[in-house]
């Protein structure tokens, strides 16, 4: 899954709005070269989740991601994911072609939401976090992490069921960095294979993320190696898809653990 954030205050710094500011429909090229790299999936995001990001409103979240969804969709061959917790924008990115709602706010996911999603027949990445971006980092505190986690996703998918949301369009991801600590994030990477047991794929996001940062000592733009050894052990412990920032190098990544793990 190749990440696409049109944003300008990314944390990553790949916000496309800041990168490319002149394109008639922001996002546009970007997202084209991540499919050319081997993306399989493009996850398209209009609102910055970093901790203390500024919420948006559902016209200036939806101005951001629906036009680029509609360009995507006529043009490539690889499904089209909106990352997004609002009805609204949700709404308007399905009927414009996507086919996934990256919804981050799974534990407290708006019904609303969840029953467009069940009436479009989407698929839904649901994701485990703790409040909002501005007040997840103070939302940490678990006895276990792993039991924890599953525990509130478990009641999350219960949730999606009850909305009509097919089993076989639901994907879970535990959250990586969000309501996590250094020590839990590190937990829950070595524990990954413990959420198969809910019985749903699993969805892998670490890529850049700052407990990368924090164990090297690298800033943003220096953890592409880091990356890389999450998204091969995710791979062994049994993700199913892995988001990333850097599409190509983790291709290469993903298919080389793939062949080492899997191939008979």
């Amino acid at each position: 899954m190749g990440i696409v954030n049109v944003t300008p205050d990314s944390f990553s710094g790949d916000g496309v709005l800041a990168r490319y500011p002149k394109e008639k429909v922001s996002g546009f090229s970007y997202a084209l070269k991540l499919v050319d790299d081997g993306a399989d999936i493009l996850d398209i995001g209009g609102e910055s989740s970093r901790p203390g990001a500024k919420m948006l409103s559902v016209q200036e979240e939806a101005s951001r991601v629906v036009p680029l969804i509609a360009a995507l969709v006529r043009r490539v061959k690889v499904p089209v994911s909106v990352d997004t917790y609002k009805p609204q924008v949700a709404h308007q990115a399905l009927e414009a072609g996507a086919s996934i709602v990256n919804l981050i706010k799974g534990p407290s996911a708006d019904v609303v939401l969840l029953k467009e999603v069940a009436a479009a027949g989407a698929g839904l990445v649901l994701m485990h976090m703790r409040g909002t971006s501005r007040t997840m980092q103070m939302r940490t505190q678990y006895r276990d992490v792993v039991l924890e986690v599953k525990a509130e996703l478990k009641k999350a998918l219960e949730n999606c069921r009850k909305c009509g949301i097919k089993k076989e369009n639901i994907v879970v991801d535990p959250g990586i960095g969000f309501a996590k600590t250094l020590d839990q994030n590190l937990a829950l990477l070595r524990r990954l294979n413990d959420f198969s047991s809910l019985g749903y794929p699993i969805l892998l996001g670490t890529s850049r993320k700052s407990f990368i940062g924090k164990v090297l000592g690298l800033d943003v733009d220096d953890r592409l190696m880091g990356t890389a050894a999450t998204v091969a052990l995710g791979v062994a412990s049994g993700a199913a898809i892995v988001r990333v920032h850097d599409v190509k190098a983790m291709k290469q990544v993903v298919m080389m653990a793939d062949a080492v793990i899997n191939r008979a």
